[in-house]
């Protein structure tokens, strides 16, 4: 085939294929446009899916009538004019890609009414074929059609999926574009029938309930509220979803850039690194975040869809990001909530303690299957040894005092099935699962000791031995640098032997050889990986798991107490390393309600 110039229309809809994908894309392009024509109202009509008929209309400031043949012009944009307009994209689009490419896929009428005029204007456009402008009645404001889309790229079309698909899609669009701008209402109508309806948010309030509407009555409830704007030349607000509320898929994260939705690799890994240590295993954090920062910082220009983007310094914005995320989600402990100690931000109202337990979350007390109910190792770590439970004993009555207000966890009254320690505080009945609270204490003062210069070690008399298979003694040893700098000290003694002649003082009077054991089995891979990110993080959220309290285990009241002081202080005590809840409060109210007291 010999080369030749392609005609116009070819090369329009070949174009077209970058920015429109499907009809969801139409609406996105048109809803950008009337908000940046300044529109307080858009109101959004589709049939069959987006395929029959797409039509926008915004009470914008319209399009002035000798523009209008303009606005359907391949790179024509009232948004830049020079190559220095670039550096700083302050609005949605900018290309002057949308109403050609929507023009050259499917057959579109474009009416507009500038404020001022008597009259708006309207003209059609059907493939190649162009009307004049021509007077029409309109308010002011603009309104796009879009009818049979693709009906001339046959190839596209057959890719397109059915028409609840489509409408599904269109109405994610809706809800992501509704998020960007709250101040802005939004109606999505299907065949005539109102789908979707949200409000312009004017307040607190009625941006609380355009959440609630598009995320869910239960999104705010298990959210802290995240604010950074004076934290420097970036800004980070919106909303972190509670550990414990994390979802099976990662069906509710939003990040939006200067109030522009992008789905950007560098911020999800971001956060996916702020939650890493809190997160059960395959589980998804919910967020709505937005991120400011000069526009002349990010480059909005890397794809045609523009939900892609590049930062001049990417580095500095990734870690920002994550240390923001990281130090909201640390001061999820008791009390943190109701003493203030989130100065991030205040959690929202009718949110539950951190410590509650949502729907379909794990269940604190179900052991995993690295997590055994029992064992003969006695552990100190809080300073005395905590013998087995003999028998069946399932409950242990205590004479406490009256808890103090700084103990939000209360005091130790009893101990559950040797799994649960019941406390009362001056709101209620607090349930503490014993394994996932010392396991977070004792992770965050492995992780203490990891990150300082000199971690306290004891010198053993006698070298201790450890024996497991030759892979696993190599796959310890390839971590021995990790090992050192958290106090411990190995060397080889055969193939299949380890010699131990220094450990971390916090677990001196622990069973080390068996935590070692453990330890190289997991590493070797025979029993899968922790799920934190890093050999680091996982050895030390390994150890902590492996020398935690198990179950079956008779605590004193002195020691119970010790562990719910303990987790008072102790950052991210609300959930363990797997990100299962620690502690939940039942209110005397609750718990009236269950005996039907009051009625």
């Amino acid at each position: 085939m010999p080369i030749r110039v392609l005609p116009p229309h070819l090369v329009d809809q070949i174009a077209a294929g970058e920015v429109i994908e499907r009809p969801a894309s139409v609406v996105k392009e048109l809803v950008e446009n009337a908000l940046d024509a300044g529109a307080r109202r858009i109101e959004i009509d589709v049939e069959r899916g987006g395929l029959g008929l797409i039509r926008v209309r915004d009470d914008g400031c319209g399009i002035e009538p000798e523009e209008l043949v303009l606005a359907v012009l391949p790179h024509a944009t009232s948004k830049i004019a020079t190559s220095e307009d670039l550096i700083g994209i302050a609005s949605f689009g900018f290309r002057g890609e949308a109403l050609p490419s929507i023009a050259s896929v499917a057959r579109l009428r474009l009416v507009s009414r500038r404020t001022g005029c008597e009259h708006g204007q309207e003209l059609s456009v059907d493939g190649a074929e162009r009307s004049p402008p021509r007077p029409a009645a309109h308010p002011v404001g603009t309104s796009v059609e879009v009818r049979d889309l693709f009906y001339n790229v046959p190839a596209r079309r057959k890719f397109v999926r059915s028409e609840s698909t489509e409408f599904g899609h269109i109405v994610r669009q809706v809800e992501r574009l509704a998020l960007s701008a709250p101040a802005v209402a939004f109606e999505l109508r299907r065949d005539g029938r109102s789908i979707l309806q949200l409000p312009a948010a004017q307040d607190a309030a009625g941006i609380a309930r355009r959440l609630d509407r598009i995320l869910g009555d239960q999104f705010r409830g298990h959210a802290l509220a995240l604010d950074t704007a004076s934290g420097g030349p970036v800004s980070l607000t919106g909303w972190l979803g509670l550990p414990t509320a994390a979802r099976g898929q990662p069906d509710q994260q939003f990040w939006f850039v200067n109030g522009r939705a992008v789905r950007d690799r560098l911020l999800a890994n971001a956060a996916r690194l702020g939650y890493r240590d809190v997160l059960y295993h395959g589980r998804h954090p919910s967020y709505l975040l937005y991120l400011s920062l000069d526009p002349r910082e990010v480059d909005v220009n890397a794809h045609p869809s523009k939900l892609e983007l590049r930062f001049r310094d990417s580095r500095a914005v990734h870690d920002a990001v994550f240390h923001r995320i990281e130090r909201a989600l640390a001061r999820t402990q008791p009390g943190a909530l109701s003493s203030g100690a989130l100065s991030s931000g205040a959690l929202p109202s009718g949110a539950l303690p951190p410590g509650a337990l949502p729907p379909g979350a794990p269940r604190a007390g179900e052991w995993g299957p690295d997590e055994p109910t029992s064992g003969a190792a006695d552990t100190a770590a809080m300073g005395l040894p905590f013998p087995t439970m003999p028998g069946t004993q399932s409950l242990r009555a205590l004479t406490v005092a009256e808890p103090q207000a700084e103990q939000p966890l209360g005091i130790a009254i009893a101990q559950l099935h040797g799994l649960y320690i019941l406390a009362q505080n001056r709101e209620g009945l607090v349930i503490v699962d014993a394994h996932a609270a010392h396991e977070r204490v004792l992770y965050e003062q492995l992780k203490r000791a990891y990150e300082g210069a000199e971690p306290a070690s004891q010198l053993l008399l006698e070298p201790l031995v450890v024996h497991a298979a030759e892979h696993e003694i190599e796959a310890l040893l390839a971590e021995n640098a990790q090992l050192e700098r958290l106090g411990f000290e190995v060397r080889r003694l055969a193939p299949a032997q380890l010699a131990v002649r220094r450990v971390p003082v916090l677990l001196a009077q622990m069973d080390v050889v068996q935590l070692l054991t453990q330890l190289a089995r997991e590493l070797s891979g025979e029993l899968g990986v922790h799920h934190l990110d890093g050999a680091a993080h996982r050895i030390l959220g390994t150890i902590a798991c492996r020398a935690a309290i198990r179950g079956q285990r008779l605590l004193s009241a002195a020691q119970m107490d010790a562990l719910l002081r303990q987790m008072e202080q102790t950052e991210r005590a609300s959930q363990c390393n797997h990100g299962r809840p620690t502690w939940r409060n039942l209110s005397l109210r609750e718990i009236d309600q269950l005996f039907l007291r009051g009625r």
